[in-house]
């Protein structure tokens, strides 16, 4: 499978990076064919700018080549895994702004009669490796995993409903030991070692 994976952790020496690492390192030991895309290290800048904004709605390509090769790798990818960190219960901002710029309206979805039309529709798979600081009840029950949503839900609707997803996250990251981070370690390098060629 061609295997875009996506990390968004500003500490090279955390606990997500090493997660990062682990399935690049895994998908790669398994036959995948990857490409690793380290937001924070290339200096990917989350935030659109006015004038990009105004042309959003217009559907053509951005005039930014950062864009254009983010939208590449996207296009490429018959799988994508997000490796991040949930803060305040979603996603952080470089990986919000990621996907406010790159998963874009004529890139990843375009809009038809009856809406919202698929423009990734060769993803066949969608997977997020992810750290919480809270735990699980309060996570799902009080706030309705809010994070899990706007991927699982809301990219795959860019994808196609027929995408398989996955969703593995360590729950109270702060107090984690490190037999716990060990394990839940070893479980997402088994969990990308079975995925489809």
């Amino acid at each position: 499978m061609r295997l875009l994976v996506v990390h968004a952790h500003p500490v090279p020496e955390s606990f997500g990076t090493a997660l990062f690492r682990a399935v690049v390192e895994t998908a790669e030991g398994a036959g995948h064919e990857v490409r690793a895309l380290d937001l924070h290290a290339e200096g990917f800048d989350p935030v659109m700018g006015p004038e990009e904004r105004r042309g959003y709605n217009d559907g053509g390509p951005p005039d930014d080549p950062v864009l254009l090769r983010h939208i590449e790798h996207l296009r490429w990818a018959e799988g994508i895994v997000l490796v991040y960190p949930t803060w305040w219960y979603s996603q952080p901002a470089m990986l919000k702004g990621w996907l406010d710029r790159v998963w874009r309206m004529g890139a990843a979805f375009h809009l038809g009669p009856r809406g919202l039309v698929p423009g990734l529709p060769q993803v066949r798979l969608l997977g997020v490796v992810t750290t919480l600081g809270s735990p699980r009840w309060l996570w799902s029950a009080v706030m309705g995993a809010p994070g899990r949503k706007v991927i699982l839900r809301g990219l795959r609707a860019c994808t196609g409903w027929r995408t398989r997803t996955f969703w593995l996250a360590l729950h109270d990251i702060d107090t984690a030991t490190p037999e716990r981070r060990a394990r839940f370690l070893a479980r997402v390098r088994a969990r990308i070692a079975r995925l489809p060629a």
